[in-house]
């Protein structure tokens, strides 16, 4: 009779684990195709304008309150590499985005999601992170980097050099990303 006791207790903490888990465990985000399209290119042409124009104030504006903390002048610094490079978003005003992350509802209710843009030479990689306000998923997180578009052979090693003066793969070459996007396997 003991040993039942303390099967049936050890089995309740387990499926209290179990359901604190699925709790936190993300879920699909109930958004159509075209609503994650219009998010995604809507936040990526802000980025380009604001990089463009050196003006982050919009940006800031139409993102969730806590990305609102930013100051238009440090999000000018976050994103100077890319404005500097002259880096051009537009691009993804006409190019489909290809997701690595389907729109997924965190535990902390924030929609998160990830991806690509195949452009060439470069390709557009990107997350983000929207949170819900007022009904509107607002901008609460992103982080943007450019990529080779299609996967390249490594240098071949130089005859005389030493090992310590070979130039770096060209994956260590490519802007660095706050959190890479994985991308899918082509079909």
């Amino acid at each position: 009779m003991a040993l039942a006791i303390a099967v049936l207790t050890s089995s309740s903490a387990v499926m209290a684990q179990t359901s604190k888990a699925e709790q936190q465990a993300p879920k699909p985000a109930n958004i159509d195709r075209n609503g994650v399209i219009m998010l995604i290119r809507s936040t990526l042409l802000a980025v380009d304008h604001a990089n463009k124009t050196g003006n982050y104030t919009v940006l800031r504006d139409i993102a969730a309150p806590g990305f609102q903390n930013n100051t238009a002048a440090r999000l000018g610094e976050i994103f100077a590499k890319l404005r500097n490079d002259k880096l051009d978003l537009s691009g993804v005003a006409v190019i489909d985005p290809q997701l690595s992350l389907l729109p997924q509802i965190e535990a902390n209710g924030m929609m998160h999601m990830a991806g690509f843009f195949p452009s060439v030479p470069a390709q557009v990689n990107f997350e983000l992170m929207y949170a819900p306000v007022d009904g509107q998923w607002r901008l609460f997180g992103i982080s943007v980097s450019i990529g080779q578009a299609a996967p390249a052979a490594p240098d071949a090693p130089q005859a005389n050099a030493a090992p310590s003066a070979a130039k770096p793969p060209a994956a260590a070459q490519k802007q660095p990303s706050a959190a890479p996007a994985k991308q899918p396997p082509k079909p």
